[in-house]
């Protein structure tokens, strides 16, 4: 009686688990190749982005860029004041004084100017006739300044974008990464509810019940690592836009890129070519070799040319009702303490420090424009591997689900086969963001980004 009881038991059970696991296969496919989606979590007022929108957004609101764009400004007007000593220089001046009679100021220098009762207005003009170059020297290194501002404009833009994209591919991995846990904490929860069936009908062990729920609780746990990497990388890219607050976004996906390049050499001359910082240091070095050269020039003489000219209503008797007058001057520089030779050499020593920058910054960009193509090598040689992991995983998981669905193998070799495809899944969805990260990382270096 036993017997034929246990068998029907069996039977029974078996047909159970079968149409569950039929159901499972034809409702949920709990480890097919994840599509980038959006979390069920996300708020339904999520605003709508592309990489190109999340870019113009970016230009336009981020703090750093606006920041930049006012000093390029501010060193735009700084031209303009060096060349302001090339045009005449116009004042007017009203003096009234008040003396006793006959007062002559007899102290103070090798003067001893009278003093009368007076009121007058008047007009007086300089111009500079020539500084042998010293001013035109300014004006260069002021002009080759505002150039070099205006090209951190160009590189704190490209930083910024560069920092929008990479933000970009992090939300879009998370929200992947997010979809596979939440797949997965389907499937290992169906897994549970079958085992733990089996086990009522003593057709499974407490053991695979415990093997079934640590499983789950790992995918919970991935869940929420998933969940709250997802929160981080909104707030992240909220930051790249320039918001201060953190806002969620429906992202768009973007095309993948297509392979690398297979030579560096050509890249590293397009760095150089093309890189702002590259340009605006070595602006910067111009600026600062026309700076030691007006620093030199300040030895040599000085020409101006000046006139007066004025009214005086109030005056007493031995004053003129007018008065008008032209002149020029030299000024000659002879002894000072040496302290124009000390500027002179403060600004050469500048100078050469500039060209040395310079030369560091070229080595740091050949290193990082090497380093980002090997990244990219790399990333885009782990989009075929990931592919094939996922693909052997997912066929080592079958396997792994049938046997132990006959009987064949224990729990471990199942939970095993969960792990390693749910691992496979996340490194193929990490891998293709990545390699689109590192190729948005790779234009950056290039001088693409602008």
């Amino acid at each position: 009686m036993h017997g034929p009881r246990r068998l029907l038991q069996f039977l029974f059970a078996s047909g159970v688990a079968l149409a569950a696991i039929a159901c499972e296969a034809q409702t949920a496919p709990p480890y097919s190749t994840p599509a980038p989606a959006q979390p069920q979590a996300q708020s339904s007022a999520a605003q709508r982005l592309t990489l190109t929108e999340a870019e113009s957004i970016a230009i336009q609101n981020h703090p750093q860029i606006q920041a930049a764009a006012q000093l390029a400004s501010a060193a735009a007007e700084q031209v303009k004041e060096v060349q302001s000593l090339y045009y005449p220089q116009a004042s007017g001046a009203a003096t009234g004084t008040k003396a006793e009679t006959n007062s002559r100021i007899a102290a103070g220098f090798l003067n001893s100017p009278s003093v009368f009762d007076k009121f007058a207005d008047g007009l007086s003009v300089t111009q500079l006739v020539t500084d042998f170059g010293r001013t035109h020297e300014l004006s260069k290194s002021s002009h080759f300044h505002a150039q070099a501002e205006q090209e951190n404009v160009i590189t704190t833009r490209a930083d910024v974008l560069l920092r929008v994209n990479v933000s970009y591919f992090g939300v879009m991995k998370a929200q992947s990464v997010l979809r596979v846990a939440e797949e997965t904490v389907k499937a290992r929860q169906l897994v549970t509810d079958q085992v733990s069936e089996l086990a009522k009908s003593s057709l499974k062990s407490g053991l695979d019940v415990s093997f079934a729920k640590v499983d789950l609780a790992r995918a919970q746990l991935l869940l929420v690592q998933a969940q709250n990497d997802l929160q981080s990388s909104y707030a992240q890219l909220s930051d790249a836009l320039g918001y201060s607050d953190q806002r969620t976004f429906q992202l768009v996906d973007e095309p993948m890129p297509g392979p690398p390049p297979t030579d560096v050499a050509p890249l590293v001359v397009e760095a150089f070519q093309n890189r702002p910082e590259i340009i605006s240091q070595g602006l910067d070095v111009k600026s600062a070799q026309s700076y030691a050269t007006a620093e030199r020039d300040l030895w040599f003489p000085t020409i101006s040319a000046a006139g007066v000219t004025g009214l005086v209503p109030y005056r007493q008797d031995p004053l003129p009702s007018r008065y008008a007058a032209a002149g020029f001057n030299v000024s000659v520089p002879i002894f000072n303490g040496r302290l124009f030779n000390a500027e002179h050499a403060e600004a050469a020593a500048r100078s050469h420090a500039q060209e040395q920058f310079l030369r560091g910054l070229q080595n740091r960009i050949a290193q990082d424009v090497r380093t980002s193509w090997l990244n990219v090598i790399s990333a885009y040689q782990r989009l075929s591997l990931t592919e094939q992991l996922l693909e052997q995983t997912t066929q080592a998981y079958d396997l792994a689900k049938g046997r132990y669905q006959l009987g064949l193998s224990s729990i471990i070799e199942l939970s095993q086969a969960q792990l390693n495809l749910t691992e496979a899944q996340v490194e193929q969805v990490g891998a293709q963001y990545d390699y689109e990260s590192q190729t948005a990382n790779l234009n950056y270096q290039l001088g693409r980004v602008k």
